[in-house]
């Protein structure tokens, strides 16, 4: 930037201001602005042309006006005027006037757009610069229009200066994100990916910031970036703070930079062979330098240290692929659990829910749970606990789940009340979803209940109900424990819902103690009547009918109830009818009629848990992100009755306790292949979008579809429109896989149609039911769909997943391989080497032994293979001469 001389100074603008500021009051400084305006206005209406310094002074007395907070309606032209200098501080303040005061509507815009052209096209980098970062400071649809085109070329072209290619990538990545339809893409993309290699950082981190926001939208343009990235970043870490002096802050070299460059790679999959094994070079790398004494004491040295720690671990577990990096930083973060910094104790524990997502690293956040617990007891900052309860929420298992709710509903009685209904969800949901014993869910809910019962939403007893209802085992305790629980002085109003519901249905099964007898129950529940809401009072009226039915032998106490004046005179309507029709029911009614019409309620169809349907509401509308996000679920830790399951009403029979978990025994039995339509819809067929065969395999398919091999969750499919990503479960020969579409455009998929397409062998060998999905997918948005599997015998080949669907008017037509292979339904057996050398000698038939051997493509990593391969089969070892590590495996 050009140097300002000394007769730059405009000591006009300094005494106005100096007189601004000595004012005594607002009146004294409004009446000199008005002053300073009637002088102004005269000057620029003077028959005497201004200089350009004249003009220079007085524009910048009206912006420092404006600034004050008055406003300004005149000096435009004058501010205009300044631009077609050739001065830079007159151009300067043109354009700094124009950012600040001047609209997109305004009429000299025009004016405005020729003067930057002019500048554009100079060639002097100091105009150039001046006019680049005018159009970013406006940001207009009007400027994207005319320079979007134009700002490309100057960012590609080889003769512009650094400082210049720094302004351009950053005014069109304005421009791209005020108008993205407006920047066209073209050849310029393949160019502008090179300047990652650019000898200026400045450059480079300006082109990885508009690299990083084109990627989101136009991944295809711009992968060959990936392994530039990689390189890059590869310099950058393993260089010495000196390598980089211009650039290096506190003694971390480039940290922006890094940063920029660890999100890019965040938009991408996992790079090819020989561009990751130097990517997981440089984040073990920035792991190591973690580990290190820090060079300064400063609080930016450790500040610019951890983005960069932090955006490493971010990539780790967008790739989830090197069980090594997952367990290590997954051991890093929890060194920052104990952390005097607050920030950081947060972080981690942020990073550390993704991580607990990870089957790789799972276990390892796992061991951190006493850690996690204290923090939630002892941290002041409510941010913090608040992150410590979502990572209780998302590492618990099996394992530690009643730990983990005990520990939650301990805390739950002193929480902040802003966290409080979330804290009563995740409990509630915890508690169904790993509950191997019911009668301790009972507990849990009515524990939950009497901690914060006005925090637990309907959705949360509505629940209890459905799960009491359709299982009978649980059923006697439930009402002997709602009996026991409304005995206390003062009951929450929705512990008395519970109680009325549970009693109405299920009293008769304690009745027989002679402390719980009919006539006890109706009175513990009448007891609690007049302290109760209208809703409340009609549930316990529908409850004394109930009883009416269960035990006649109290059916003239509850008539008299029924029949008394607060009753049927009651000034609510809803009560008061409801107590004339039981009266009446009641009466007129005979023993056969009271039976069926008050029958036990059957069971609840099984369906989306409502709990988890209002948690995912408070935390935010579905994206394609949620796939990521959310806790993704091993084989042996979840209740079937918990998951996401869409079973049609119609087709389920009342269920014993020991029903399906995977619910293949209520689902109907569809066909896998789309059938085709009778002759009388030959001419629907002709026009629908579902006539089009079945594409090829979508490119990259097949690469995704090989890790799924031994792992059950994860992005199947990914493109510019579409993100497909899976969650499954089995056990023995059943299965279960949860389908996320993802819609990664702002646009609706129209008639979106996903169908399983199966050979006949295959249709012999395997059974799947699907559900359908909405055809229409919001911009946006994520649909899912169900899945259920029956292994009926083995099998070779794997379904194709064929999904069409309208995008723009156009027909989008994507196929991949679902993985469900013969090993997901196979069943570990542990077993030590002698055990197992036993086993396989006693194999004596043709039939029952086969033994392949073949040479491996690559060399094997123990601890990887333990992490991939332990999940389905035992690696055990022996100190035997014979076998110092076997494989054993049990189908």
């Amino acid at each position: 930037m050009p140097a300002v001389s000394k007769g730059d100074g405009m000591r006009g603008l300094a005494v106005f201001i100096s007189d601004i500021r000595n004012c005594k009051s607002k009146e004294a400084e409004i009446k000199r602005i008005n002053k300073e305006l009637a002088n102004i206005r005269s000057k620029f209406k003077g028959d005497k042309a201004l200089d350009g310094y004249s003009k220079k002074k007085y524009v910048c007395k009206l912006l420092f006006i404006f600034l004050l907070g008055h406003d300004i309606d005149f000096g435009h032209m004058e501010a205009v005027n300044l631009l077609s200098s050739n001065k830079y501080t007159e151009k300067q303040i043109g354009y700094l006037f124009i950012s600040v005061l001047v609209n997109s509507n305004s009429e000299l815009i025009r004016l405005i757009n020729n003067a930057i052209k002019n500048d554009l096209a100079s060639r002097n980098p100091t105009f150039m610069g001046l006019a680049l970062h005018c159009i970013a400071n406006v940001g207009s649809r009007e400027m994207a229009e005319a320079f979007a085109g134009e700002i490309p070329k100057i960012l590609v072209a080889g003769d512009t200066m650094d400082s210049v290619k720094q302004s351009a990538a950053l005014c069109l990545l304005r421009l791209y994100r005020t108008s993205p339809d407006l920047v066209p893409m073209g050849d310029w993309t393949s160019r502008v990916v090179h300047l990652l290699n650019d000898q200026h950082l400045g450059v480079v981190t300006a082109a990885t910031s508009l690299i990083t926001t084109l990627a989101q939208k136009n991944p295809d343009e711009f992968k060959t970036s990936v392994s530039l990235a990689v390189s890059r970043l590869s310099r950058i870490v393993t260089s010495a703070s000196t390598d980089l002096q211009d650039y290096t802050y506190y003694f971390v070299p480039a940290p922006w930079l890094s940063v920029k460059l660890l999100r890019l790679l965040q938009c991408y999959p996992p790079p090819d062979p020989s561009a990751r094994g130097r990517l997981t070079e440089c984040l073990e790398t920035i792991l190591n330098k973690a580990q290190e004494p820090p060079k300064s004491k400063k609080v930016q040295h450790s500040n610019a240290k951890n983005a960069v720690l932090f955006e490493a671990i971010s990539l780790i577990i967008h790739h989830d692929s090197e069980p090594n990096l997952l367990v290590r930083a997954c051991n890093q973060l929890g060194q920052f659990l104990q952390h005097r910094e607050t920030n950081l104790r947060y972080l981690a524990l942020e990073s550390m829910c993704t991580l607990a997502s990870s089957e790789f690293s799972h276990e390892a956040v796992k061991t951190h749970i006493e850690t996690v617990i204290n923090a939630l007891k002892t941290e002041r900052d409510v941010s913090v606990r608040q992150r410590a309860v979502d990572l209780l929420y998302a590492m618990c298992d099996r394992s530690n789940a009643q730990q983990i709710v005990a520990e939650m509903l301990n805390y739950l009685e002193t929480a902040d009340y802003s966290i409080r209904e979330e804290i009563v969800l995740k409990v509630a949901i915890l508690a169904e979803k790993y509950a191997v014993d019911y009668t301790w869910y009972v507990d849990t809910i009515l524990n939950l209940i009497r901690i914060a019962g006005d925090y637990v939403s309907e959705e949360v007893w509505y629940r209890v109900i459905q799960i009491v209802i359709n299982r009978d085992d649980v059923q006697g305790y439930a009402a002997k424990t709602v009996f026991e629980a409304l005995q206390a002085p003062a009951c929450h109003e929705n512990l008395v819902k519970v109680g009325g519901y549970i009693l109405g249905e299920f009293g008769n099964l304690i009745a027989g103690d002679p402390r719980s007898s009919p006539l006890i129950q109706f009175n513990l529940l009448h007891s609690k009547f007049h302290l109760c809401s209208v809703p409340t009072r009609a549930l316990l009226l529908s409850t004394y009918i109930k009883f009416v039915n269960l035990f006649p032998e109290i059916k003239t106490t509850i008539q008299d109830v029924l029949r008394s004046d607060s009753q049927l005179k009651n000034a609510d309507v809803e009560l008061q009818q409801r107590a004339v029709e039981y009266l009446r029911l009641s009466t007129i009614a005979s023993t056969d009629i009271l039976a069926t019409v008050l029958e036990e309620m059957p069971p609840f169809p099984e369906r989306e848990s409502s709990i988890l349907a209002k948690l995912k509401k408070k935390k935010g509308p579905n994206t394609v992100t949620d796939l990521e996000e959310t806790k993704k679920e091993r084989n042996s830790d979840v209740n079937g009755s918990t998951e996401a399951t869409l079973v049609n009403a119609s087709t389920v029979s009342t269920p014993s306790p020991s029903a399906d978990l995977l619910g293949l025994g209520t689902a109907p039995t569809t066909n896998s292949v789309p059938a085709p339509a009778s002759s009388g819809s030959l001419l629907v067929d002709v026009f629908s979008d579902t006539s089009a065969a079945p594409a090829s395999l979508a490119p990259g398919s097949e690469d995704n579809f090989a890790r799924f091999v031994c792992k059950n969750n994860g992005v199947l499919f990914e493109n510019q429109l579409l993100q497909i990503g899976l969650k499954s479960e089995f056990r023995q020969n059943l299965g279960r896989m949860f389908i996320f579409y993802g819609n990664k455009t702002s646009t609706q998929f129209l008639n979106f149609t996903p169908a399983l397409i199966c050979s006949d062998e295959l249709q012999a060998s395997l059974n799947l039911q699907t559900k359908p999905v909405d055809p229409t997918v919001e911009g946006g948005a994520q649909v899912q769909q169900i899945v259920n599997i029956e292994c009926i015998s083995d099998f070779m080949e794997a379904p194709a997943l064929n999904i069409q669907f309208r995008y723009g008017g156009t027909l989008q037509n994507i196929s991949v391989k679902l993985p469900i292979t013969l090993n997901k339904f196979f069943q570990p057996t542990e077993m030590a080497a002698q055990d197992f050398f036993q086993r396989w000698k006693q194999l004596s038939s043709p039939q029952q032994e086969v033994q392949n051997i073949f040479k491996a493509n690559h060399p094997m990593d123990t601890e990887i293979t333990k992490a991939k391969v332990g999940s389905r089969w035992l690696l055990s070892s022996s100190s035997s001469s014979s076998s110092s590590s076997s494989f054993g495996y049990h189908s």
